[in-house]
């Protein structure tokens, strides 16, 4: 949990600063907007429990911080994501990760003549911070390895900061990974022995923002891809949901589902669910 606790710190920390230092609306040439949150839980049995259970506890930080620009006839939207969890069961030496990501999306636009169209450029990064082990305890992954680049050109559709379609219909994507992983085989899509992997294909972005009641907001982002170079009919995806249901200022319930599908790294869909009730912190 060391971890997670220096993490936490130094990010509140840069928050802080960042809150003194820069407003939130510079002339409305800039809007900065952002979401912390700390998910706690903790379970606990004594040795007469029949009912069966291990004592375990875990700690999951979630930021979501959006810094956008508009002038004239250009926006550039950016979101940055930074996720870390833990988990310790009573019993177990090591500690598992519940979640680990580090994501930064940016938009480029310039509006064209029809309405709520724009000529695009977007780049996407995605990556993790800490090491990834199998079942077995081995390491399969660790810091920028695997880590994730697409970019292209495109058109936007965007009809608010709430809804938007972007389309690349030529985009390039890099996957690299550190070559000790490749040693015995395929990693993350990377051929054994190498240590990246080029494509070039096409991608659909979607974003959409919804307040269905009041308190509680829902963040929808998805990302498809098809490489023209190999199978373009195997169509990667890439679902994220993040809810918050607001208690009052400072508590809320949060849940994040992820969904990918990349038949290059496994032919199957990744699924990952994360429900907790912590502190949260909106700026």
């Amino acid at each position: 949990m060391k971890k997670l606790f220096l993490l936490i710190v130094l990010t509140f920390a840069v928050l802080s600063i960042n809150a003194q230092e820069m407003p939130k609306d510079t002339t409305k040439i800039w809007t900065t907007k952002g979401n912390a949150s700390l998910l706690l839980s903790q379970s606990a049995y004594n040795k007469e429990w029949l009912g069966g259970g291990t004592s375990n506890v875990a700690g999951n930080f979630n930021l979501n911080y959006d810094f956008n620009y508009k002038k004239g006839n250009v926006v550039w939207d950016n979101k940055f994501i930074l996720a870390y969890g833990l988990s310790k069961i009573k019993g177990n030496e090591r500690m598992a990760k519940t979640d680990d990501r580090i994501e930064l999306n940016s938009l480029w636009g310039k509006k064209s003549t029809i309405k709520n169209w724009y000529y695009s450029m977007y780049f996407n990064f995605k990556s993790q911070m800490d090491t990834g082990l199998d079942k077995d305890g081995l390491k399969i992954s660790h810091f920028f390895s695997p880590a994730y680049f697409q970019f292209g050109p495109g058109f936007l559709w965007k009809k608010d900061n709430n809804l938007s379609i972007n389309i690349a219909p030529a985009a390039g994507k890099l996957i690299l990974v550190h070559k000790h992983f490749t040693d015995l085989g395929t990693s993350f899509g990377v051929l054994q022995g190498d240590n990246s992997r080029f494509e070039f294909g096409a991608s659909i972005s979607a974003y959409y923002k919804v307040s269905p009641i009041t308190n509680v907001s829902i963040e929808n982002i998805l990302n498809l891809y098809s490489n023209y170079l190999e199978d373009p009919q195997n169509v990667d995806i890439n679902y994220q949901m993040n809810m918050v249901m607001k208690i009052n200022k400072y508590l809320s319930a949060n849940i994040n589902m992820q969904a990918i599908y990349d038949d290059n790294a496994i032919k199957a869909f990744q699924i990952k669910e994360i429900f907790g009730l912590g502190i949260n912190y909106g700026f």
